[in-house]
């Protein structure tokens, strides 16, 4: 599937700048238009492209039909992962990917100043994504 069809017009640009030219299947899937209002659960290989298949479904919901995000207010997206390392990777991930969308993408995880986070909370942010302990820790 190219990358453009189905995409959000800012996600295409990371993905092109990324080097994609086109969607694995399981982000490809993603974007079928009679799931936009469905909840997924996704199920894939390692590497088979799931953390921005994830990215790709959610960006209409919080972009709408915006080229760009607005100061944030209130995070719009939380994504809750069961380890650091994987709260690490997505979030690595969401900042490339929603990049040219001007996104705040914040991390919440043990094992980091939390007062750090605190701030970056206090300044807002469009997404977070934590760890169950830290983020029950913020609230």
């Amino acid at each position: 599937m190219n990358i453009s069809a189905g995409v959000a017009p800012a996600l295409a640009s990371a993905l092109e700048n990324r080097g994609y030219d086109k969607l694995t299947a399981v982000q490809a899937a993603v974007l079928n238009p009679d799931l936009t209002t469905s909840d997924l659960l996704v199920s894939a290989q390692t590497g088979s492209g799931k953390t921005v298949a994830f990215g790709m479904a959610m960006a209409p919901t919080l972009l709408s039909q915006a080229e760009r995000f607005s100061k944030p207010d209130a995070p719009l997206a939380l994504v809750v992962a069961p380890t650091r390392e994987l709260a690490m990777q997505v979030k690595r991930e969401f900042d490339w990917l929603f990049a040219p969308a001007g996104a705040t993408v914040l991390a919440c995880v043990g094992g980091m100043d939390i007062r750090a986070e605190r701030r970056g909370l206090e300044r807002g942010a469009h997404i977070v994504v934590g760890t169950p302990g830290r983020l029950r820790d913020h609230i």
